[in-house]
């Protein structure tokens, strides 16, 4: 835990460096995911099935809408957190904890901080994949309700969409350069602040998926 006070200390006295590394990363899976689903989007066939979208349609933008976007969105959070808890154990604890033993013990726990790491970047990039898959589907089906393209629906769900999936993927973020660096020590530290900044963000965006990104469809759809 010595570790992990220290980086909270040096992050809060110099936020900069730490958030100037994470942003960009956060940025580009973002991007790429919204990519996906915007290419997904275009080779899928819409359901002729209405799809819910609060403020459209019957579905309401109330608070109930709210809480449902916060709820699915804490999951994915939780699963990205526990990327960087994970990172951790792999890469800071379990070395630790070889240097205890010798032979075959000694070679289990070698062993098993890599299989550790990559059974976690095997689930991220899964869920990376079904979540373009999924929001893609969507995505083609709401557009046809709206009758518009694809990339015009994408573009009325940035407002929302961008910070949302910036805040999701910022302990990816946080992992992936603790990865470059071999600060493993860190990542403790890195889940409690990327998760507390996120929170706030993933409010924030569900507000606006319900109060604002509606009206901004019905616009694009003349």
């Amino acid at each position: 835990m010595t570790d992990t006070r220290a980086a909270l200390v040096a992050w809060n006295a110099a936020p900069g460096p730490i958030l100037r590394a994470w942003m960009p990363l956060a940025f580009a899976v973002a991007a790429g995911l919204l990519t996906g689903t915007w290419l997904v989007a275009l080779a899928t066939m819409p359901d002729p099935t209405p799809l819910g979208f609060p403020g459209l349609g019957r579905t309401p933008a109330d608070a109930t809408a709210v809480g449902s976007i916060l709820a699915g969105n804490s999951l994915v959070l939780a699963l990205h957190a526990f990327a960087c808890v994970a990172g951790y154990l792999a890469g800071r604890s379990l070395p630790e904890e070889a240097e205890r033993y010798t032979g075959l013990m000694r070679t289990i726990h070698d062993r098993a901080g890599p299989l550790a790491m990559a059974v976690v970047t095997v689930a991220i990039l899964f869920s990376l994949v079904t979540q373009a898959y999924e929001l893609g589907g969507a995505a083609s089906t709401l557009a046809a309700q709206l009758g518009v393209t694809p990339g015009v629906l994408i573009l009325g769900l940035l407002p929302h969409a961008l910070p949302e999936l910036m805040a999701l993927f910022l302990p990816l973020a946080a992992w992936v350069v603790a990865a470059r660096q071999e600060r493993w020590h860190e990542l403790l530290a890195a889940t409690a602040v990327t998760v507390a900044l996120a929170i706030p963000v993933l409010v924030l965006a569900a507000l606006i998926e319900v109060h604002v990104t509606p009206n901004a469809l019905l616009w694009l759809a003349g």
